[in-house]
């Protein structure tokens, strides 16, 4: 039996979550926000990390950096409703595993704690589409607001644009594909 810490500012997706891992026959352990989970992973046996990139105010990517610090030999899985390509490098420099969108099945969480993919239902690589756009402009405001240090004030700077008009950008959700 595993021991996993899930770590998400989301109450009911926490608990959710806790018990679909649970079912599988994993021991869970919670933690809403960046200072109850450093304290309990150092004092709990965990065999793999859940963590969300963002914690109410807090990054999910510096507790990401803490324990992969704290203990580097276990996996670290981060969760996001909020996918960027520049976060998921950032991640992954960081120490996690891997970096999964919101939805996600428990079933996918566990394939990444082990380091294996879920391939089933994704299309072949000769069939991806191109991205649009407006999913390509956020993803390089993503890598930009990434490459300040998430100073959005800097990354309007950078990207030629307005503070507020950024912050605008920032509110919506990500486009898709």
């Amino acid at each position: 039996m595993e021991r996993l810490l899930l770590v998400d500012d989301d109450a009911a997706f926490r608990e959710r979550l806790a018990r679909a891992l649970g079912a599988r026959g994993h021991a869970v352990t919670t933690a809403a926000g960046l200072d109850s989970a450093l304290a309990l992973s150092k004092t709990g046996d965990f065999t793999g990390f859940v963590v969300d990139l963002r914690l109410g105010t807090d990054s999910g990517l510096s507790l990401v950096a803490e324990l992969h610090t704290l203990l580097p030999a276990i996996p670290i899985v981060v969760l996001t409703g909020f996918g960027s390509i520049a976060t998921a490098l950032e991640a992954v420099r960081l120490g996690a595993r891997d970096y999964l969108t919101k939805p996600v099945e428990p079933d996918q969480i566990l394939l990444a704690l082990r380091g294996e993919r879920d391939r089933r239902g994704a299309p072949p690589e000769t069939e991806l589409e191109p991205p649009s756009l407006d999913r390509v402009e956020w993803e390089h405001i993503q890598r930009v607001l990434a490459d300040t240090g998430n100073n959005i004030t800097r990354a309007a700077k950078l990207l030629g644009i307005d503070r507020r008009s950024l912050q605008r950008k920032l509110a919506k959700y990500p486009p898709p594909r």
